[in-house]
C-alpha cells in the first residue's frame, strides 16, 4: 500500500481517481485542486507518491509542481494529462518523471503507471550515488572529493542550511561550492543539477 497525493483540478475526476486507488488497497493522503496548495501537503503529508495533472489551478502548473518535488523532495510523481501532443511530451521530459497517462484511463492503466514508478524508484533508491569517477567517465566532469559531497548533500533534498549543518561549514561556504559544482555542470540551478543526476543514475541501472 502506497501514500499518494492526488493534485488534479477537476473534482469529479479526482474523487474517481481517489476510488480507484482506495480499491487497489492505496491511501490517499490528500485530494488536492490547486497547484498552490499542493506545496503545503508535500511538505506535511510526505507521500510515496504524488499523481499531477499538468493543467491546474493556482499559479503554478503540473511541470512546475514536478520541477519543485525534483528540487526540494524525494518522491516519485506520475502525470495525469488530456494532452499528448509532442509540444507537452518535450517539456515533461525535463522533468525526468515516473510514468504519463492519457486521461480517459482505466483502473488497470492506473495500476499499472502506479506500479511501474513506485519500482523505478525503488530502485532508484538502492542505486548507489554515481561515483566521482563515474561523473568523470560519463559526463566528462571532475569534482573534488568536498564537491561531490555537497551535491549527494543537494540530491537528497537538503536546504542549503540543513547541508552546512550536516558538513560542519557555513551557508555561505556551501553556497561558493556549488556554485563551482553548478559550473562544472553547466546547469544555472538546483533543479537543473538534480535532474542532471537523476538522469546519470537511471542510465547507471538500466545499463
Amino acid at each position: 500500500m502506497a501514500k499518494i497525493i492526488i493534485v488534479e483540478d477537476e473534482a469529479i475526476i479526482a474523487d474517481e481517481i481517489q476510488m480507484m486507488l482506495e480499491l487497489m488497497g492505496h491511501e490517499v493522503v490528500a485530494n488536492i485542486q490547486n497547484g498552490d496548495w499542493a506545496l503545503d501537503a508535500f511538505a506535511l503529508k510526505n507521500p510515496d507518491l504524488v499523481l499531477l495533472d499538468i493543467t491546474i489551478k493556482g499559479s503554478r502548473n503540473g511541470i512546475d509542481m514536478a520541477r519543485l518535488i525534483r528540487e526540494k523532495y524525494n518522491f516519485p510523481f506520475v502525470f495525469l494529462t488530456s494532452h499528448s501532443d509532442m509540444g507537452t511530451l518535450s517539456e515533461v521530459k525535463t522533468t525526468y518523471p515516473y510514468g504519463y497517462i492519457v486521461k480517459p484511463f482505466t483502473q488497470q492503466n492506473l495500476l499499472t503507471a502506479i506500479e511501474l514508478a513506485l519500482h523505478q524508484y525503488a530502485s532508484e533508491q538502492q542505486s548507489p550515488f554515481p561515483t566521482l569517477s563515474t561523473f568523470v567517465t560519463q559526463l566528462g566532469i571532475q569534482f573534488s572529493t568536498r564537491e561531490h559531497e555537497l551535491l549527494q548533500s543537494l540530491c537528497e533534498g537538503l536546504t542549503y542550511k540543513e547541508i552546512a549543518a550536516k558538513h560542519f561549514l557555513s551557508v555561505n561556504t556551501i553556497k561558493s561550492h556549488l556554485k563551482q559544482v553548478f559550473q562544472k555542470m553547466q546547469v544555472s540551478s538546483r533543479h537543473e543539477a538534480v535532474t542532471q543526476v537523476h538522469k546519470l543514475r537511471w542510465i547507471l541501472l538500466t545499463t
